[in-house]
């Protein structure tokens, strides 16, 4: 079996990560086994400045860092669950150290091989307005919507003030539900929870939509690709 690399970036979801790729590898090879895992997350309090003056070229030098600890532990791949890091990981630049499996596409396959036809993209404003999504997901000729301005503005302040913090609150989970809900009212017939907190308040037992959790996608694909 292969090692796996988490490339971590905030605390709850790289956690969340790393738990579902040891819950899925006992399910492929039983209780107690699972494919050799490292984990290594900077603090996000270096990146967060740099999010917000948009200067994405200075993560991708913070996330390689990372990438190049992850090798040095003995790794043979890296997964990013953190979906927002990938649109600096995505830019040109000096090559990662490791190969990486890309967490969008790993969502849009699994998109197509459900039927969806139009996907709500649920993540940071940084996700929800950029077009690595949209681009994923065309390419399996399924459309896509993000939530509106001022949901978009309500999930952001959510995320970044309770759940990277570990806080979820009803009241927080009522109004994805709420987001959830209007973009199946623009016609998606399944939301993609593509911020590795999402998936922790917004359950697929709560969502008026069925869900496309990012963190559990990943960590099954790096499992598959660890066991090849």
């Amino acid at each position: 079996m292969l090692h796996i690399g988490v490339l971590g970036h905030s605390i709850p979801g790289s956690a969340h990560c790393y738990q579902e790729i040891a819950r899925y590898g006992e399910e492929r090879l039983g209780d107690y086994q699972h494919p050799d895992v490292t984990l290594d997350c900077i603090a996000m309090g270096r990146s967060m400045p740099l999010w917000h003056s948009g200067d994405r070229r200075a993560i991708r030098a913070i996330l390689a860092e990372s990438v190049e600890r992850l090798a040095a532990a003995g790794c043979d791949f890296v997964v990013c669950p953190d979906n927002t890091a990938h649109l600096a990981l995505d830019l040109p630049g000096p090559e990662l150290a490791l190969p990486m499996l890309h967490i969008a596409e790993v969502v849009a396959a699994e998109a197509a091989t459900r039927g969806f036809r139009k996907v709500g993209i649920m993540g940071t404003a940084w996700t929800m307005s950029a077009d690595m999504y949209p681009r994923a997901l065309a390419a399996h000729g399924i459309d896509s919507a993000a939530p509106t301005e001022a949901d978009q503005r309500d999930v952001q302040r959510i995320t970044f003030d309770e759940l990277v913090h570990g806080v979820f609150r009803e009241e927080a989970r009522e109004r994805f539900v709420e987001v959830a809900g209007a973009l199946a009212g623009a016609g998606c017939d399944a939301v993609a929870l593509v911020c590795t907190e999402h998936p922790l308040l917004l359950t697929a037992d709560a969502s008026p939509l069925p869900t496309l959790d990012s963190t559990s996608l990943l960590a099954r694909a790096a499992v598959e690709a660890a066991l090849r």
